[in-house]
């Protein structure tokens, strides 16, 4: 999630596990200790698949972060042993707020690697979008309220009220998601057609729409969006993932990586010379967050692998175009006219 999220969820569990002791302070100590796990951000590597991939890994280790919520907890008691605090509920506090981070990172699709250094593919469950009014806005104003008022009994009540209406909106976005790929596999089922993958991923900044992806056995993929209040099937399109392309690419170690990353939600576009390959897991149809050119190839026709680099038409921007947010928010109740995605795809995946 984006840091201000982080930060407000930091200070609302401190603030309700240590405000009594720590007054208006543990607000914005929990704040601050909130967003430490996204500190890895000013590691540079040499590529952006890398910089992708490794994003959300050693510093997002429950492992990690639970040594460090002992480290902290000891130290402090150490430094202020007449606080009042116990070792027990400064631990609980920090791990609170350290382990929370990525776990609520784990409900966005990116993908984070909460049992590093373990390899399991990272977790993208995909119930609420990076951005999200409906889950940070509760907590922020708790929060607001909490710096003004003091710690007291009606402001701990009021950040634990957020805390629990968090959660709660979590889970009524694994529960849509949920909805929306049964939705997606009845509508390909009734067409006769077989898919060994669907998932769900919300659009902009709700978790009332959504992006649904199904594979094919046969190497193709559809992209279709379902709303909650759909009432007839959902619009869709059949489209390659052109998985013969990536046959240049075989053996790169990057590339493994980032099969593994994504769980190979991949598709692979030849543009002029340039082999692009494309996360199709975050944007919108054919408007992709991360698209990377991965090879290129020769005057006798060879491919020949490249260190990654950022596709240009490729970034977070295309999530606040504000034409197509606008079709997007309209497509939550009305399914007609669909959207355009078949001209969003054409547009957005041509040549720059």
């Amino acid at each position: 999630m984006d840091s201000l999220t982080q930060a407000v969820l930091g200070a609302a569990l401190q603030g309700t596990v240590l405000g009594r002791i720590q007054g208006r302070r543990s607000l914005a100590y929990g704040a601050l200790l909130g967003t430490v796990p996204d500190l890895d951000v000013v590691i540079r590597y040499a590529d952006p698949v890398s910089q992708m991939t490794f994003h959300r890994g050693f510093s997002h280790s429950i492992f990690v972060l639970t040594g460090l919520a002992l480290l902290l907890a000891w130290l402090v008691a150490w430094r202020w042993p007449n606080k009042g605090y116990t070792r027990p509920r400064l631990f609980l506090a920090f791990w609170l707020v350290l382990v929370t981070h990525p776990i609520l990172d784990s409900f966005t699709v990116y993908g984070t690697q909460l049992f590093w250094p373990l390899q399991f593919t990272p977790l993208s469950w995909a119930s609420v979008f990076i951005i999200d009014p409906v889950y940070t806005v509760p907590l922020l104003a708790a929060v607001i309220y909490a710096a003004f008022k003091g710690l007291r009994e009606r402001a701990v009540q009021l950040l634990t009220l957020a805390l629990l209406f968090s959660c709660a909106y979590l889970g009524f976005g694994l529960a849509a998601r949920i909805t929306a790929e049964q939705r997606f596999q009845a509508a390909l089922d009734q067409q006769g057609v077989a898919v060994s993958e669907v998932r769900a991923v919300p659009m902009a900044f709700n978790s009332l729409v959504w992006r649904v992806l199904a594979k094919t056995p046969d190497g193709d993929y559809y992209e279709g969006i379902s709303s909650l209040f759909d009432r007839t099937p959902p619009e869709m399109q059949r489209l390659s993932r052109n998985l013969d392309a990536a046959k240049a690419l075989t053996g790169a170690p990057l590339h493994e990586r980032l099969r593994w990353f994504t769980d190979d939600w991949l598709r692979y576009d030849v543009i002029g010379d340039a082999l692009v390959v494309t996360d199709l897991r975050m944007g919108i149809p054919g408007n992709y967050t991360f698209r990377f050119n991965m090879a290129h190839r020769d005057s006798q026709g060879h491919w020949i692998v490249d260190t990654p680099t950022s596709w240009p038409r490729a970034g977070v921007g295309g999530m606040f175009n504000g034409r197509d947010l606008a079709l997007i928010w309209r497509r939550i109740f009305d399914q007609q006219p669909p959207l355009p995605l078949a001209a969003w795809t054409a547009q957005y995946l041509a040549e720059p």
